[in-house]
């Protein structure tokens, strides 16, 4: 096995058997990436807990299956994938649909937006926008110490590809509905790229949802490059059922001026593992990473966070918030680097957590390596219980014990969904919490399982 892990050993072989079929529908620019990849993979492997950054994350409870299906979509598939509709009331948005890891349009694989914006295929994109794929892709999506990343690298077939041009507000959201459906267990991954030039605008909603009962894993990368004074804003929604593993490594990278914020909102989901990469790569760039996740029964959500301040006068936050019930498990790592010459850098980091019984657990790792000495950053993270003094308070005013309760956790909660600047989305996620709290959405929406 040459030390190599049995679990590592099923994911390169993997490879072998659908690298042709993957390398054919994939332009010849992306597919240069494909063996070095593989490589590092084989080297790196699956992240075990002897990785810093997966210390509190069992990943075999995923990756040691036999997956019967690595997608190749075929037309049928597209066409069940392009009747799904979103649940948000009146949320207007620019739709598309990721059907395991494939944009599912038959016809228009690339789509022009008001104002010159395109969105589509990234398949497609490296033929049409072939400049900009070579000038960006696989440009920020690297690690020395997760495999998961190269393994994304190597195999990935598709995914999202959107370009907005120079100066341009895009005034509407675009959403991604990314749907997982297959008649038996499945890994898929894919790969996404945003380019947002100098002085743009956007907004963007990611829905993960899974459509079939089988177990399934999603292994995903997206890349995002901020331009000069361009504003970006990603919210992520996770509404999976307990058969599901979702894996996301988002990297941000952020140019003079810049700003953007990620928000992961996770509500249900086997095991999730959020991987979020704010590189602050001018001087003045500004970033918030916000994450709110609910927990019961034993699911398992870790939030990885990384911000490097590389260039003077950037400022950054993150606020974290976790609600776990039954035997969940839950853990943040977050990380703040300050680099040599980064002066004037501000950073603040805050995760709270509340624990609801005595078996859930919740582990926490805030850092602050700091090379530069005129800096203002703080870190704090607290695990426990509901206040039982403000418990006590709601109680004497007549308010029964149960409605007490669900008054706290909803306010606790509220702190990261008031973030969402997308009003009937923030307002649909009000809801959804609260029914999460009162446990009448003991699984996902829509879902056709019932988890136990």
């Amino acid at each position: 096995m040459n030390g190599i892990s049995e679990v590592t050993e099923r994911y390169l072989q993997l490879y072998k058997d659908n690298i042709e079929k993957i390398s054919g529908i994939s332009s010849k620019y992306i597919n240069s990436f494909r063996a070095g990849a593989f490589e590092k993979f084989r080297e790196l492997g699956i992240p075990t807990k002897k990785n810093e950054a997966y210390k509190y994350t069992n990943l075999n409870i995923f990756f040691d299956h036999d997956y019967k299906s690595y997608f190749l979509p075929v037309e049928s598939d597209f066409v069940k994938a392009e009747k799904f509709r979103c649940d948000v009331a009146d949320l207007d948005t620019h739709g598309i649909v990721l059907l395991n890891g494939f944009y599912p349009t038959i016809n228009d694989k690339l789509r022009q937006l008001p104002s010159g914006v395109w969105v589509g295929s990234l398949n497609e994109a490296a033929t049409k926008f072939a400049d900009k794929i070579e000038k960006h892709y696989g440009k920020y999506a690297k690690s020395e110490t997760d495999g998961l990343i190269h393994l994304n690298t190597a195999m990935a077939s598709d995914g999202i590809f959107i370009y907005v041009p120079e100066g341009v507000i895009l005034t509407k959201p675009i959403q991604i509905v990314d749907l997982v459906q297959a008649d038996d267990d499945m890994f898929n991954q894919h790969r996404n790229l945003i380019i947002i030039e100098k002085s743009a605008q956007i907004s963007l909603i990611i829905c993960d949802h899974t459509l079939s009962p089988h177990k399934s894993l999603t292994n995903a990368v997206t890349e995002v490059f901020v331009g000069e004074n361009a504003h970006f804003d990603i919210i992520r929604v996770q509404n999976e059922h307990n058969n599901a593993g979702k894996i996301t490594h988002t990297f941000i990278h952020q140019e003079k001026n810049s700003t953007a914020s990620s928000n992961n909102m996770t509500l249900h989901g086997g095991l999730i593992r959020n991987s979020t990469y704010h590189h602050l790569g001018g001087d003045g760039a500004e970033s918030h990473s916000y994450g709110l996740f609910l927990a019961d029964k034993f699911q398992h959500v870790d939030n990885f966070v990384n911000v490097d301040h590389a260039f003077p006068n950037c400022t950054s936050s993150q606020l974290f918030k976790g609600v776990l019930d039954d035997m969940a498990t839950g853990a943040f790592n977050g990380r703040i680097l300050v680099r040599p010459g980064a002066q004037g850098t501000l950073a603040y980091q805050k995760s709270n957590s509340i624990l609801l019984t005595d078996d859930a657990k919740m582990d926490t790792k805030p850092q602050l390596e700091i090379f530069a000495d005129d800096v203002k950053c703080s870190h704090g993270a607290t695990v426990g219980q509901l206040d039982s003094e403000a418990l006590f308070y709601l109680q004497s005013r007549g308010i029964n014990k149960r409605e007490a309760r669900l008054m706290l956790m909803f306010g606790f909660a509220h702190e990261v969904i008031q973030n969402i600047k997308i009003e009937p989305l923030r307002d649909r996620m009000d809801n959804l919490v609260m029914q999460r709290l009162k446990g009448d959405l003991s699984r996902c929406a829509s879902c056709v399982v019932r988890c136990t």
